[in-house]
């Protein structure tokens, strides 16, 4: 039996990440819906439209990295059960604010609230991804993702930096916005720990 099969009588992960599919799915569906079409009928009003592209892009992106990652994530984790269950809600919870916090950062890019709101989401969602990779290794010690992840080097820092970004959006929404990017690039491919 290979490392992500389930053992006997208990749970594989297909259901879930199949679930977990359609929400991502359905968030980004949201996003694209939120999008606004240009004022106007000149490249101008185009331009106007821009920041709210940008941001568009942002969590587009951010929400494919969480899909990447978590697809791997999951086939590599051979036994789910409910706590694995309640931390990938937990997940989705936080992936879910995405295209609110997306639509005000849209509509109002140079205010401080809807900046650091953006940090919050992400740094809530990246808390809630580093619970459910402890408690898929505290169901599976010894597995892969065990193996794998070590001391996370990588989902620290970028916590780190969207904890800076939060504070620093009082100074300026542009550096935050920076950092957010920042740490989209760290992750942008896949977890390379995670092979299967």
């Amino acid at each position: 039996m290979s490392d992500s099969e389930p053992l006997p009588g208990r749970i594989g992960t297909s259901r879930l990440e199949a679930f977990s599919d359609g929400v991502m799915a359905v968030i980004i569906t949201l996003m694209a819906l939120e999008l606004k079409e240009p004022l106007g009928d000149g490249f101008s009003a185009l331009g106007h439209r821009v920041p709210a592209f940008l941001i568009y892009i942002l969590s587009f992106v951010f929400i494919g990295i969480y899909w990447n990652n978590h697809h791997h994530l999951l086939r590599a984790t051979p036994n789910i059960g409910g706590g694995v269950m309640w931390a990938n809600l937990h997940l989705l919870f936080w992936l879910s604010l995405v295209p609110v916090a997306t639509e005000w950062v849209g509509t109002s890019y140079r205010s401080t609230a809807p900046a650091a709101t953006y940090g919050a989401v992400a740094l809530g969602a990246a808390l809630a991804y580093y619970v459910l990779v402890r408690t898929i290794i505290r169901v599976n010690p010894g597995s892969t993702v065990a193996a794998a992840i070590g001391s996370d080097t990588k989902g620290r820092i970028s916590m780190l930096l969207y904890s800076a970004g939060i504070g620093l959006a009082f100074l300026s929404p542009w550096i935050s916005y920076g950092l957010y990017a920042v740490v989209a690039v760290i992750w942008i491919i896949p977890d390379r720990r995670l092979r299967w």
